[in-house]
């Protein structure tokens, strides 16, 4: 899981909860099932079972593999819309190519975020390159869905292309920990990610017996998704692992601890943390719409069936005939 990482963590800015920082108590640790999604790619959904109250502004986020692929294996996903909503792609290990009918795309690979602002409606596709589908490889990601309030729901759609290089890197007072800033802000420290709605999200890696406690926005959320590896979160040291989610309560820092010993496959604990300011607006979710009434999803669906929310273009060596529904 190399992402992106520095020699020396020591070498970075480091952050720390301040002293009088109220901790996050644990309110949950859920399991996410496992599923396919697209072509028939393995994820794991992070957020099942989770009270959408606790997620908002989050609607979804799905963990792409880990998987080895054989050759001849690598999947994608169709041509398909969205409307109403961010997705946020994150390919920790592997390469994926994007494509929308908005003219945004291209390859994003080990640490590259790829940030797509559906707006008011555009067609996407995702899918690996004919050089995986040949030789085979691993692929890793992340997908998050992040709600647009009703103000910008019917917005231009924007596309926004994030290098690995270009997240900010910090660590804790001992180093124990390299965090990836790849959207929002930590103790004024700012990721590249440009936000409609307000969020953080970081990718932490902990070595072995390591612990982090970071200042955390009041009017945020928190939430806490393992990667890989096994450990412990909230003053109260709750254990959680791979595939499971943390949910916190209020407060002004939350705490995530790596187990002494971990797995041979996952020598550090790899965890993603992410907050939001709630939009708390109604939600009207199907499919690939986010909207806030029925009636609009009603007119989303219509607008995609006669083509309203876009063609879709020959770029990138992808090519279709027409639009399909995922």
């Amino acid at each position: 899981m190399p992402a992106v990482t520095v020699e020396n963590p020591l070498t970075l800015p480091r952050v720390a909860a301040p002293a009088e920082a109220v901790a996050r108590p644990v309110l949950a640790v859920t399991t996410a099932p496992s599923g396919f999604e697209g072509e028939g790619f393995p994820v794991r959904r992070a957020f099942a079972g989770i009270n959408y109250r606790y997620l908002d502004p989050f609607i979804m986020m799905d963990q792409m593999g880990e998987v080895d692929y054989a050759p001849g294996e690598p999947k994608g996903t169709p041509w398909h819309p969205h409307r109403g909503f961010e997705t946020v792609t994150y390919i920790i290990d592997g390469i994926f190519d994007h494509q929308d009918s908005n003219g945004g795309g291209g390859t994003i690979t080990n640490g590259d975020t790829q940030w797509m602002t559906a707006g008011s409606g555009l067609l996407h596709i995702e899918a690996p390159p004919e050089s995986l589908v040949v030789s085979g490889g691993l692929f890793h990601g992340l997908q998050l869905w992040v709600n647009l309030p009703a103000k910008d729901k019917m917005m231009a759609p924007r596309y926004q292309d994030i290098r690995g290089g270009n997240v900010q890197l910090l660590t804790t007072p001992d180093g124990g920990a390299l965090l990836r800033v790849i959207a929002g802000e930590l103790d004024g420290n700012q990721g590249p990610g440009i936000t409609h709605t307000p969020i953080t999200m970081i990718h932490a890696t902990l070595a072995p017996g390591a612990e982090i406690t970071l200042p955390w926005r009041e009017d945020f959320n928190g939430l806490a998704y393992v990667l890989a590896g096994r450990g412990a979160v909230g003053a109260e040291r709750r254990p959680i692992q791979l595939g499971q989610t943390a949910v916190f309560g209020d407060g002004g820092s939350l705490t995530v601890r790596a187990d002494e010993k971990q797995d041979s496959n996952a020598p550090d604990l790899e965890v993603v943390l992410l907050g939001g300011r709630p939009i708390r607006e109604p939600m009207a979710h199907y499919g690939p719409f986010v909207m806030n009434t029925r009636e609009e999803l009603q007119q989303a669906f219509e607008d995609f069936q006669k083509g309203r929310l876009g063609t879709i273009p020959a770029v990138h060596g992808m090519t279709g005939s027409g639009p399909s529904e995922a």
